[in-house]
């Protein structure tokens, strides 16, 4: 049986950034704190944490003074670095230039659809990492969809500034441009301002076709990833499209001998969030129930 891991799977620029930076202060011997889950992947979260990352909250973080404090790919919002400067905390910022660029151009859409008497709206899932990060940009005034079924939360009557979370699905972000215009082209007045912002990070969207292509080609995938990462839940779809013989796994243990009965291929893939060590893990577990 052929066993072949995706080339295109794994982490993102941001997600080794952040653990390149991480994996620095700790070869030092200094205590490190991150705020919240570095990556949305559990295994990966938890071999950090072996070598001394201590995971925090936002409720510890404001009780922390004069330490080291790393800031992941995801952003945070304006608050998160006036707390830091307040409690005299050393920033290690490691929030991806894609997301810090995307902060930067909400904030400044904000600034402008208000005196217009206007909305922001984000594309995205709420509570999400990055999402509360693009919230904070708005003084908390975003307005957070997660699809068609959340456009009751806009007042179309309104000017409207739309954006999207960075891993989000292009397919999705369009989805919900075309029911904006339709919505607002139907309120009979003049023409309601209405801007577009496709601001999906085209590293994470890329991967959709290859991806595509990839599982067409094997008898069953198995999908790796955490089951924090939206990123994944988004291509485990992509991945179930295309192959309905997908399983979606976090860890080996999670592995069935009977997924690998009779077959001639087996394709691995993973999300954005998923380590190359765990795919190759995963790969030999399958290896081994197949034999």
């Amino acid at each position: 049986m052929q066993i072949e891991i995706d080339s295109n799977s794994g982490f993102c620029f941001g997600v080794v950034n952040a653990i390149q930076l991480a994996e620095m202060e700790l070869d030092r011997n200094e205590t490190l704190y991150c705020l919240g889950d570095i990556v949305h992947n559990n295994a990966e979260v938890e071999r950090l944490k072996k070598n001394g990352l201590v995971t925090i909250d936002h409720e510890q973080f404001k009780k922390l003074k004069n330490c080291k404090v790393l800031l992941r790919a995801h952003g945070e919002p304006p608050e998160t670095y006036e707390i830091a400067i307040k409690n005299n905390i050393q920033l290690i910022d490691a929030s991806c230039p894609v997301v810090l660029k995307l902060q930067n151009n909400i904030k400044l859409g904000f600034d402008s659809i208000l005196k217009k008497g206007g909305q922001v709206v984000i594309y995205g899932k709420e509570g999400h990492a990055e999402v509360n990060g693009l919230i904070g940009q708005t003084n908390g005034k975003g307005i957070v969809i997660g699809g068609i079924e959340d456009l009751d939360k806009i007042d179309f009557s309104k000017p409207v500034n739309l954006f999207s979370q960075t891993t989000k699905s292009i397919e999705g972000f369009y989805e919900v441009q075309k029911e904006i215009k339709k919505r607002m082209s139907t309120q009979g007045k003049v023409e309601i301002e209405f801007i577009s912002n496709d601001t999906i990070c085209r590293q994470v969207s890329h991967r959709q076709p290859k991806l595509r292509e990839f599982v067409k080609k094997h008898d069953v995938i198995v999908f790796v990833s955490g089951e924090k990462s939206s990123n994944g839940k988004m291509l485990y779809k992509v991945c179930k499209e295309e192959n309905p013989n997908t399983y979606f796994v976090s860890d080996t243990n999670e592995l069935t001998s009977v997924w690998f009965k009779n077959i001639n291929s087996v394709g691995v893939c993973g999300a954005t969030s998923t380590p190359r060590w765990l795919m190759d893990d995963i790969a030999k577990k399958i290896k081994a129930l197949s034999e």
